[in-house]
């Protein structure tokens, strides 16, 4: 599933990296510069995800949450605005996060991942993984029935490879995304032991292969 995401920024430079950034994660990116050009965007396209930058040319990104409001679309703010108030009212009103700028690029990354992991409906309500089964709503991983043991990392990382079968995956992304909600980032050299310790309660039921010099990849 290629995720299909809104942007709503008008800062040429901001906008431009984004782009680029989430084009390298193979999503499927609409920008628009203005709450009329997102209008037009939302009424001929269904989005997973909207990143809404607070401060528009003819508006405010809330104009532009306002439309996505009976959509099943989640919405993330992007705004120089740190402001409690701002942030607690964007939060009442059904926002998915809200993150001010200047931010760390890996730290957004993380964050829509998780969002769009929350957001898939039905199709990412279930995943299966070889002999695993994974229920993502209740956040347990099952062999054979039987519940595995899994630490939160263990089984982000088990999420991770279910949601991008066949598809190689370099260790900066698989980093990010098992970042760590309370805003530590787990280390590149400890990786392989989290992986070595998933093979290991996995068994045979999973064959997460090793590419030299690139990554992992399990079919």
């Amino acid at each position: 599933m290629k995720y299909k995401i809104l942007l709503v920024e008008d800062d040429h430079m901001i906008a431009s990296g984004l782009i680029y950034a989430f084009e390298q994660e193979d999503y499927d990116i609409t920008h628009c510069k203005s709450i009329a050009d997102a209008t037009h965007a939302i009424s001929n396209t269904q989005f997973e995800l909207a990143l809404l930058d607070m401060q528009l040319p003819d508006g405010t990104g809330s104009m532009v949450h306002e439309l996505l409001q009976n959509t099943s679309t989640a919405v993330i703010f992007l705004t120089v605005v740190d402001d409690e108030g701002n942030i607690v009212r964007a939060f009442e009103s059904g926002a998915a996060d809200y993150i001010t700028k200047p931010f760390r690029l890996r730290e957004l990354l993380a964050r829509v991942r998780r969002v769009l992991q929350t957001v898939g409906g039905s199709s990412l309500s279930q995943l299966t993984l070889g002999d695993v089964k994974i229920d993502t709503t209740a956040g347990k991983a099952y062999l054979d029935n039987n519940l595995l043991d899994l630490t939160a990392l263990e089984y982000r990382l088990l999420l991770t490879f279910a949601s991008n079968k066949g598809q190689l995956l370099t260790r900066a992304q698989i980093l990010e995304s098992i970042w760590d909600s309370s805003g530590s980032f787990v280390e590149d050299n400890t990786l392989t032991v989290y992986i070595k310790r998933l093979r290991e309660k996995l068994g045979d039921s999973v064959n997460i292969q090793t590419v030299r010099g690139l990554g992992y990849r399990v079919d």
